[in-house]
């Protein structure tokens, strides 16, 4: 993969993470008035919607070469979009419910982050072997997204264990992009996995969130009517899925799984930022000392260190 088109999908993946910094102030209340599973569906289709425009502009102005012209294609599209959709739902539904069920957002931050010691270790047995300075990048990232998330002391809830499930989907869901991104058209593929997980986001909405009654649809209905609502589920729906997962996918093309999920750990560091930047919240030693471990430990993992046989053939 040439230099700058390393550094161009790596760029796209630090404004996906930005993006996401954002997102889980705007999930946590929409989760609160819509109901997580309701949520999330709605979140997944209007992303999905959001998309359909943005794929026929773009055919128009400058098709893409991995637009699919044969069956075959085709149905590596469809496949890539369905496995995708169905990691992603298991992954946004856990992630939601912990949220829903009063795990902090910072707990939830630190433990979702946890793919970027999960993909690694999962990339092992898939034979996509790491060099010693991200595996140390992953080390510090983690320390510093201890100290950057975690306030107090630490201790695990029934929520918490299912923010850790969270972070097993989301690190699948790196590697099953890793597999198909190059495979396929990256804007459709991440149009049809929003539509997979709002329709599979459907039955549990429907028989949980609205107690699968006309009396329980009729009570969930105003939620529609407010615009606080709105304002969460069109953050969460337009840019937090249609533009950051897709950006996740087409970042992704070309990249070591386990650095593009270092550089998406920096959501958490722009969350703190946010806060600190719109909410005049003020920053401590700790958490600076914390944003600074993830940003070293990122510029230690775009190193790229040759191996001494390689040197000596030279």
């Amino acid at each position: 993969m040439k230099h700058s088109k390393k550094l161009s999908h790596s760029l796209l993946l630090i404004l996906t993470a930005l993006i996401w910094g954002f997102a889980f102030a705007a999930q946590s209340a929409g989760g609160d008035a819509a109901g997580p599973y309701a949520f999330n569906c709605m979140r997944s289709l209007i992303g999905g919607l959001t998309l359909l425009p943005v794929i026929a502009l773009l055919d128009r102005i400058s098709p893409s070469e991995k637009k699919p012209r044969t069956r075959q294609q085709k149905r590596v599209l469809f496949t890539g979009g369905i496995c995708c959709g169905i990691v992603l739902f298991l992954g946004t539904t856990f992630q939601q419910v912990g949220l829903y069920l009063g795990s902090s957002a910072g707990k939830a931050g630190f433990l979702t982050a946890c793919y970027i010691v999960l993909v690694p270790i999962f990339g092992l047995f898939l034979k996509k072997k790491c060099g010693w300075n991200v595996w140390i990048g992953v080390i510090l990232a983690v320390a510093g997204l201890y100290l950057l998330c975690i306030k107090s002391g630490f201790s695990l809830q029934t929520s918490d264990f299912l923010l850790l499930i969270c972070s097993v989907c989301f690190a699948l869901h790196i590697l099953v992009i890793d597999h198909f991104s190059p495979l396929a058209d990256g804007v459709r593929m991440s149009c049809i996995q929003f539509f997979v997980c709002g329709i599979l986001s459907l039955f549990p909405a429907f028989f949980l969130d609205m107690h699968h009654s006309a009396s329980g649809i009729a009570a969930w209905l105003p939620v529609l009517t407010s615009p606080d609502a709105w304002v969460s589920i069109l953050y969460a729906g337009i840019l937090s899925s249609g533009v950051g997962y897709t950006l996740q996918i087409v970042g992704q093309d070309g990249l070591n799984p386990t650095v593009a999920s270092l550089l998406m750990s920096l959501e958490s560091v722009f969350s703190v930022l946010a806060g600190w930047s719109i909410l005049h919240q003020t920053l401590t030693p700790r958490e600076l000392i914390g944003c600074a471990l993830l940003f070293l430990a990122i510029l230690l993992a775009q190193i790229h260190f040759e191996n001494k046989k390689s040197c000596r053939k030279k």
